[in-house]
């Protein structure tokens, strides 16, 4: 019964690692990040999102579509246009706590230990 027991807790912490790398590959666009950053204060029909983000339409539905079919974002429709906004907080969070540190990593690159730094080494 112990084996078991065992067995099962490492299919969970197998499964924790999957759901991050999942997580983490939906986050892992510049294209995506710059649409949470778009919609952290707010929510924003496609074609505000357009005027804020150099991309197409397309690409950038495709994006959104990613993003709301992960839970992320949220979408309602408003006559013909369709509003998205954040419903997954923490996926916000998450973001903007890396992205910060990045920028502080590269407008203050000696601020920052080597040992304590997120951005690969030849990054900043």
């Amino acid at each position: 019964m112990d084996d078991m027991i065992g067995t099962t807790a490492q299919v969970e912490k197998i499964r924790v690692f999957e759901l991050a790398a999942e997580l983490f590959g939906v986050l892992a666009t510049p294209m995506r990040l710059r649409i949470l950053s778009a919609l952290c204060d707010q929510e924003k029909s496609v074609s505000q999102l357009l005027q804020e983000i150099d991309t197409t339409q397309p690409n950038l539905s495709q994006h959104l579509n990613l993003l709301y079919r992960s839970g992320i974002l949220a979408r309602r429709k408003e006559g013909t246009q369709v509003i998205y906004r954040v419903q997954s907080e923490q996926a916000v969070t998450l973001c903007r706590t890396v992205c910060t540190q990045i920028a502080i990593e590269m407008d203050e690159p000696g601020s920052v230990p080597v040992t304590q730094r997120l951005t690969p080494r030849g990054g900043a």
